[in-house]
């Protein structure tokens, strides 16, 4: 069994191959080409353990991933997530590799955040804000760059140092990004935003957003918790990565159902009818769009296929008998 760790990742599957494959099986996902149940969900003492297998056939894929969210980890100088990811051979079952999941998830979802803008985001963005600088944000960030011509990037979060820390990151890839003062600052001039925050209470408010604005919502922590306002979300034209585990886990979605807002029927589409060409994407630039992703499997199953090939072909990684 080849054991992959995250230096290994990073030199096996670039953000543009990663938004290739997550495209891919948000479509196989749509048609109904996949094998994923819901995720279980156990709340731990500090936290949230997740467990999340899938078989995606066309990528000759099973995966399982075990991945644990607990925000306290931040004031312990460790990251919000852990994961594992176990690659298996669907015709023997035979285990290929273990893979470091922290990374992998941090790819595959902003994998999908650029799958998403590549769809929904005015084809003109250049501008775009970063709310929440943690581990996930520079995936963010990137996979955004790899999909439109962003040529500032202004990031807000409740740490400074973070803030500051990813802006001195994106500079050393030739993007014009800085820290700034309030979120609001950075959404008022944004063409797209990515909020990727540990939030209970939401982050924004749809009063700072402009015409023309696609969100990219990829904060998660529960049904009862939100980084959305209700005002966002009304005001958005809603696609998402899964009726039914947004419906399932989404605060951001499940709040506003509750308090009389609006209703299930305010989901536009899932992002595999729009990539199907079945609704279309973005239909005007003053239209606000809005991208709510609570994560698939079948993101890691893809992804996680490509990195073992790609691993395989350079020599990557270390073979281990059990």
């Amino acid at each position: 069994m080849l054991v992959l760790s995250r230096r290994d990742l990073e030199k096996a599957v670039s953000m543009r191959e990663a938004i290739e494959a997550v495209e891919k099986a948000f479509l196989a996902l749509y048609r109904g080409e996949v094998k994923q149940p819901l995720r279980s969900i156990v709340e731990a003492a500090g936290g949230y353990v997740l467990n999340m297998p899938c078989y995606y056939p066309a990528a000759k894929s099973f995966t399982v991933k075990t991945v644990s969210v607990f925000e306290e980890n931040l004031r312990r100088g460790l990251p919000t997530i852990f994961a594992t990811v176990l690659l298996i051979d669907p015709e023997t079952g035979m285990p290929l590799a273990v893979m470091e999941g922290g990374y992998l998830t941090a790819l595959r979802t902003g994998a999908a955040t650029g799958v998403a803008t590549k769809h929904l985001a005015r084809e003109d963005s250049e501008v775009l804000a970063i709310v929440g600088a943690g581990f996930q944000a520079p995936f963010q960030a990137k996979a955004v760059m790899e999909v439109r011509g962003i040529k500032r990037v202004l990031i807000y979060d409740i740490s400074r140092e973070r803030s500051e820390g990813l802006a001195e990151e994106l500079r050393r890839l030739g993007v014009d990004a800085r820290a700034v003062d309030s979120c609001r600052e950075a959404v008022e001039q944004a063409d797209v935003v990515v909020l990727a925050t540990t939030a209970r209470e939401p982050a924004i408010s749809g009063d700072w957003v402009k015409p023309g604005t696609h969100l990219n919502s990829i904060g998660w922590m529960g049904t009862d918790a939100r980084e959305l306002d209700t005002k966002t979300v009304l005001m958005s034209k809603l696609v998402v990565d899964s009726r039914e585990a947004v419906l399932a886990e989404s605060g951001d979605i499940l709040i506003p159902i509750r308090e009389g807002a609006m209703s299930e029927e305010h989901i536009y589409a899932e992002i595999g009818e729009v990539i199907a060409g079945e609704k279309p994407g973005r239909e005007s630039e003053r239209e606000v769009t809005l991208w709510k992703s609570v994560g698939q499997a079948v993101q890691d199953a893809a992804v996680a296929k490509l990195a073992y090939e790609r691993a395989a072909e350079a020599k990557l990684g270390v073979e281990v008998e059990l």
